[in-house]
């Protein structure tokens, strides 16, 4: 592992279009479900153990070499939002952008053939990371990570939170992104032998909700 290149792929001047995203927080902000740093705290906890661990294993288990063509429809299956499905293939295709031009990679490129309208975001996660010389642990990590920062990043425009309060956010929840980056390695190491369905398939219904309604709107900041 570099130690350098991960800081690369986790950093958000990273251009993989992550800072266009809100991560469901826009539209839980309208809800009313977060008003300060206390229900940023609550939304990311809770997407950290949903969306964040099913992501982090996708991206370890593609980081480990399983099939991405398999690893994508998981992907699909564990999303039932049309809205967030069309999001995270987005993202995916922006970050395949980024990554075929810092890391390139036959595995890369035959997976922008494969999915020339764009792949799964963890998916491509995984991929990059391994195009880039880093392990499953960092693939998830990459994952965990943008899970949670993504919201608090995004609330600090919508709200004007202070970042110092959203970034304790982040920092609070830190030993449990590393509880569920070990989880998410020990489904990916299991795919390997026993196929994608033994990934884990968390689901966030209000998530869910949020960004069907989010899609609907004629004015938003964020694009999902």
């Amino acid at each position: 592992m570099s130690r350098a290149t991960l800081l690369v792929l986790a950093d958000g001047r990273f251009p993989a279009g992550g800072h266009a995203h809100s991560g469901g927080a826009e539209a839980a902000v309208k809800a009313g479900l977060i008003r300060g740093a206390d229900g940023l705290e609550v939304f990311c906890r809770g997407r950290l153990h949903t969306v964040g661990l099913v992501s982090s294993a996708l991206a370890a288990a593609a980081a480990l070499g399983v099939d991405p063509a398999a690893l994508d429809a998981a992907a699909d299956a564990r999303t039932p939002s049309l809205a967030l499905r069309v999001a995270s293939r987005k993202l995916g295709r922006q970050l395949m952008r980024a990554a075929r031009a810092t890391w390139p990679s036959e595995e890369l490129d035959a997976l922008a053939r494969e999915f020339p309208k764009g792949a799964h975001q963890p998916v491509v996660l995984g991929v990059t990371a391994r195009a880039a010389g880093l392990g499953p642990e960092d693939a998830a990590y990459c994952s965990v990570y943008e899970s949670v920062s993504g919201p608090a990043g995004a609330t600090v425009r919508l709200l004007s939170l202070d970042p110092f309060d959203a970034t304790g956010v982040v920092a609070r929840l830190a030993p449990e992104m590393d509880r569920v980056v070990r989880s998410a390695v020990e489904a990916g190491r299991e795919a390997v032998g026993d196929g994608v369905d033994v990934l884990p398939a968390a689901s966030g219904p209000l998530l869910e909700i949020g960004a069907e309604v989010h899609a609907a709107w004629a004015v938003r900041l964020f694009a999902s």
